[in-house]
């Protein structure tokens, strides 16, 4: 028989849209070394690596919050629902 199983951890709060930040400024930061050192022309596909990059991560410091926001109204809505069924 095995033991009980341990409770879960709760998880470690971050800010997510400081982690968005940094890879799109990561990005950023590649993008001009690769433009200052130059590259060959079978290469250049690391110039849209880097353009992606930076458009993914703009797109998560703006899509983060308001995911955010909506799981926090959600589940102030399913705290309600369960206070009014008591």
């Amino acid at each position: 028989m095995s033991p009980p199983r341990r409770p879960d951890p709760p998880p470690i709060e971050s800010n997510d849209v400081h982690a968005s930040a940094a890879g799109a400024i990561a990005f950023a930061v590649a993008l001009v070394v690769l433009l200052i050192v130059g590259l060959p022309s079978d290469d250049r596909w690391w110039l849209w690596v880097c353009g992606v990059g930076i458009v993914i991560g703009l797109f998560g410091m703006w899509y983060i919050p308001r995911l955010q926001a909506g799981r926090a109204r959600q589940e102030a809505d399913r705290a309600a629902k369960r206070e009014a069924a008591r």
